[in-house]
């Protein structure tokens, strides 16, 4: 292993924009493309608008260092056009370098890591596969800047998030891991009206009723949206989901004509998965294989249905129920790329109007450091199994002090403020002094 993998390892560091795979394995590999993901996949987010902005010399230095690592003959960072500021700041900081500016039409989903593979490199990745069965890595813009602080002997100890919907400010915040939500939520003046809390962007999003939940190395927003409003009715399935889908479905396949994924050939088809479902036979699945490359990045529920139904719950359905059969995915493009996969995407803006969000797509000034009186850090933040803590109750820890070790696949965790362990169970508590 590398000096360099040797530090990302040291420093914890893991996918920042995703499930948390560490980064230290993803890195340790040859590919020919090296792409680090800015364009922010989720509307009202702008966390890594924000991280361009401010630390764009950083990310390069940083991404200059990925791309001798895996050897790549090219590395591009891509980012919305629209982001003027962001790309300002990048422009000026790549000038001189071989690294690449990829400016991307605001379009959803544009940060799916699929998505960007094709539309930089016109090469699908397989269903079942990962990028680098094509030649490339991709990587989120945190991540590179965690790899930037990492290589000055940094390690993760805090996230950007931001916080917006029906708030009085919407902000972007750096807090320690760990950081209850609700003290996010007062940097950005508080929740107006009688609210819901989605975790993540509004589509990918889960919604939490419990605020003093953790901050962690993969939490990229906090959004309050009023209750009873159309947006939540998407994310909460019905009981009568099935009555519902086999006396309301046509079968009129909006939803897999609008799938970004089946638009590159992968065969993804919701519609078939709603037959299948309202009928109780999954005989009329058609293809298994197609349904394991669905993202869930919900576009078939949340604009293509126009009856208001839920393909892509339905698709998340069929994909639990044959994993939890053992069927596994076999690497495979089974159809050539649409020609009009172009014609297909769907405008951040329309998107948004269609799910009455537009007033909540505001800017979000940077609101500085929140500093929470405790923390509460998971012991699993990542993929693989939940770290091995090696402090104690009692215990007095540093900031980047190492608090808990993999045990297996996962990454270091490190305490995120100077204080005493008051707890160690499925998380560590730490009481700031």
């Amino acid at each position: 292993m590398s000096e360099f993998i040797e530090k990302i390892k040291a420093a914890g560091i893991v996918g920042a924009g995703g499930a948390g795979f560490p980064t230290h394995m993803k890195l340790d590999c040859k590919a020919e493309t090296l792409i680090i993901n800015a364009i922010e996949c989720e509307p009202l987010l702008r966390t890594d608008r924000y991280v361009c902005e401010t630390y764009a010399d950083s990310i390069v230095k940083a991404v200059q260092a990925m791309k001798e690592a895996v050897q790549a003959e090219k590395a591009v960072i891509a980012i919305k056009e629209h982001y003027t500021d962001a790309v300002a700041a990048l422009k000026k900081a790549v000038s001189g370098t071989d690294i690449e500016l990829y400016l991307s039409e605001s379009f959803y989903p544009a940060g799916d890591e699929q998505n960007l593979v094709f539309s930089i490199t016109g090469k699908t990745v397989p269903t079942g596969g990962i990028p680098l069965d094509v030649g490339c890595v991709v990587s989120n813009v945190s991540t590179a800047l965690n790899i930037a602080q990492a290589l000055e002997g940094r390690p993760v100890t805090d996230k950007f998030v931001t916080v917006s919907g029906s708030v009085a400010n919407p902000v972007v915040v750096s807090c320690p891991i760990g950081t209850p939500l609700n003290e996010l939520l007062k940097a950005a003046g508080g929740a107006e009206g009688d609210c819901t809390f989605i975790v993540g962007g509004p589509l990918m999003g889960r919604i939490t009723d419990d605020l003093s939940e953790p901050v962690t190395k993969t939490t990229g927003g906090l959004l309050a949206i009023p209750k009873g409003h159309r947006l939540l009715s998407k994310k909460n399935e019905s009981a009568r989901e099935a009555t519902l889908a086999r006396a309301v479905c046509c079968q009129c396949s909006m939803c897999t004509q609008m799938c970004p994924r089946n638009a590159m050939g992968l065969d993804v088809q919701p519609h078939k998965a709603m037959r299948a479902f309202a009928s109780g036979n999954e005989k009329l699945l058609g293809s298994l294989n197609g349904i394991f490359s669905c993202c869930d990045c919900g576009l078939c529920t949340y604009y293509a249905c126009n009856f208001g139904l839920h393909p892509s719950k339905a698709m998340q359905r069929v994909k639990t129920a044959l994993q939890k059969d053992g069927i596994k995915a076999v690497k495979q493009v089974k159809n050539s790329p649409d020609p009009g996969f172009s014609n297909k995407r769907v405008p951040t803006g329309r998107l948004l109007a269609r799910l009455d969000l537009t007033q909540y797509d505001r800017p979000a000034s940077f609101a500085g450091r929140v500093i929470p009186d405790e923390v509460r850090i998971p012991l699993r933040m990542h993929i693989g199994g939940p770290d091995k803590p090696v402090v104690r109750p009692g215990d007095s820890v540093s900031r980047g002090q190492v608090i808990a070790v993999p045990e297996g696949m996962g990454a270091v965790i490190h305490a995120s403020v100077c204080g005493v362990v008051t707890d160690v169970g499925n998380e560590i508590r730490i009481r700031r002094t």
